[in-house]
């Protein structure tokens, strides 16, 4: 396959945001948050369909807010979320050493203790603003290879790619199953997001936040398949502005059970619980529930 032609006109705006991004990185702590809130606040209120989704999202997930205090949510959310976009150009574009002083890393006794075993562990990532920086500061006690959605801009895909593979060990394509299990039973840890809807023959239904939603199976076929450890991390901006706290859990017990649904629930159970920390930080702009039982009509 022939190597793209970067310095073609359509590539220009492609360019000006990772030159952003490069910006945007180096930007005095305050003024990023700055920046960050601006950005998340014209999202806010310009960005009609993603706050549609976002709205859609709260009022299923909290029905026991009120109408101002779901609105609120939404708000925070996408002040999070711009926040989110200047932490994943300093994870992306910073050596994450310069953030050590910033972060908390909490539970590391559970894999240390994976590790001296020999094997490899598979984290349980969840899709909050704070994850590619998460992802960094992560780095810095625990190495580990990450699995993601390549981007569909050519020039963007080799940045994103190169970003993280300062961070990771290794970027797995989402779809390369076989080279994850290698990983994992080569010894390696591999950060893995099963938090998103990716349609209903990769998943099963299971609930999230009372609702069912398309739950993807890989989860429970990995560990079956490798043996690893399934392990939790959770991974938040603190309320003060400057400072991260990572925290690993006990890997779950006697998963995977065999049965789909149950691993699924139990799954989701876990990430619910770490969302209902710091909700706001969540990425409600995605549309979760995309994927519906046959026969129940569409959420968005």
């Amino acid at each position: 396959m022939s190597q793209p032609n970067f310095a073609h006109p359509r590539y220009w705006s492609t360019w000006l945001a990772i030159a952003a991004m490069h910006l945007g990185a180096w930007l005095p702590w305050r003024l990023k948050l700055w920046v960050g809130q601006a950005i998340g606040l014209a999202a806010w209120r310009f960005a009609k369909r993603r706050r549609h989704i976002t709205e859609t999202n709260i009022r299923l997930c909290f029905p026991e807010f009120d109408a101002d205090r779901q609105a609120a949510l939404v708000r925070e959310t996408f002040i999070a979320n711009g926040i989110g976009l200047l932490e994943t150009a300093t994870g992306w574009c910073r050596d994450p050493e310069h953030l050590r002083h910033r972060v908390t890393f909490q539970g590391q006794q559970h894999m240390a203790r994976a590790q001296a075993q020999g094997r490899g562990v598979l984290i349980i990532g969840i899709h909050f603003s704070t994850l590619d920086l998460g992802g960094a500061l992560h780095s810095l006690f625990f190495p580990a290879d990450a699995v993601y959605r390549p981007h569909d801009n050519s020039l963007f895909e080799r940045f994103m790619t190169r970003a993280r593979s300062r961070i990771f060990g290794q970027a797995i394509d989402r779809h390369d199953l076989r080279g994850v299990v290698r990983r994992l039973k080569a010894g390696h840890n591999v950060w893995y997001s099963p938090d998103q809807d990716f349609g209903r023959e990769a998943s099963v239904f299971a609930p999230f936040f009372g609702i069912e939603a398309a739950t993807i199976k890989l989860t429970a076929k990995i560990a079956r398949m490798t043996g690893a450890p399934v392990m939790p991390l959770i991974f938040h901006r603190n309320p003060d502005g400057r400072t991260y706290t990572l925290e690993y859990l006990p890997p779950l017990e006697d998963f995977p059970s065999g049965d789909e649904v149950a691993d699924a629930t139990r799954v989701n159970a876990v990430i619910e619980a770490a969302i209902r920390r710091h909700p706001e930080q969540y990425l409600w702009l995605h549309r979760r529930f995309k994927t519906r039982p046959r026969g129940e009509a569409r959420l968005y």
